[in-house]
């Protein structure tokens, strides 16, 4: 099998002074990569998770998306910095090169709690990153929001509801 070309994660992290809460992806996929948007997919569950917790409606508008995020503290970015990957599925993800956890917790000392939004990126964390480097910072793994069925498939209502954790930290 002939390697991928290697593609690299655009999407800077959305963080800031006052976010609590950072919820960690894989790697986006491609529609994302395309729009430059976190969760651009229009199938993927994220927003319309988001919605049910924040009780509002979610913009269309992407920046408006992200400045409602904020507002609750909430900060995104993803575990992989680039890696090799043909198509969108996170189990065709090889040779991952993580982003720089280090730098991003040093800067920002105030996150409280790391959101993995799948296996993947638990599973790529641990791996290359390692939990160490979060110190006394609260984690969990959650389901993923993507709208392509997993091995731990869960439904729209029962992700909302493990997803309820957030509340706790707003």
């Amino acid at each position: 099998m002939q390697p991928q070309k290697p593609i690299t994660n655009i999407l800077p992290p959305i963080v800031g002074a006052d976010t609590c809460v950072l919820i960690v992806g894989s790697m986006p996929g491609q529609q994302s990569l395309e729009k430059q948007q976190y969760y651009g997919n229009a199938r993927n569950h994220f927003w319309p998770i988001m919605g049910e917790i924040l009780k509002t409606d979610i913009p269309t508008n992407y920046e408006q998306r992200i400045q409602l995020l904020r507002a609750y503290h909430i900060g995104l970015w993803d575990v992989i910095q680039s890696c090799e990957r043909k198509g969108s599925l996170d189990s065709n993800i090889r040779n991952e090169i993580p982003n720089a956890f280090g730098k991003l917790f040093e800067e920002f000392p105030q996150i409280e709690l790391i959101l993995f939004n799948g296996g993947k990126a638990f599973d790529v964390f641990k791996k290359r990153v390692g939990f160490d480097i979060l110190q006394n910072r609260q984690y969990e793994k959650m389901p993923s929001t993507s709208p392509i069925p997993g091995k731990n498939i869960k439904s729209f209502e029962e992700k909302v509801a493990d997803w309820q954790i957030i509340k706790r930290y707003l």
